[in-house]
């Protein structure tokens, strides 16, 4: 759960959840399209630590599989 808690940190406290949820199956691999007014999609720097985080993640998680 503690790998999990950057993750739900930025989905909760951006007040940009929709607009994480849909840059993050846009990053695996499904692509939702623009964002519906009045809602604006994440700017660069909101894209990039969405993405570090949920690089970070995975890496936490493919570590926990294998056992370290």
């Amino acid at each position: 759960m503690s790998a999990m808690l950057p993750l739900m940190t930025v989905l909760e406290q951006g007040g940009k959840f929709i607009q994480c949820i849909k840059h993050g199956t846009t990053m695996a691999g499904v692509p939702t399209g623009p964002m519906r007014p009045p809602l604006k999609g994440l700017n660069k720097d909101e894209k990039r630590e969405l993405e570090q985080v949920i690089a970070v993640l995975k890496t936490t998680i493919a570590a926990i599989k294998a056992g370290n």
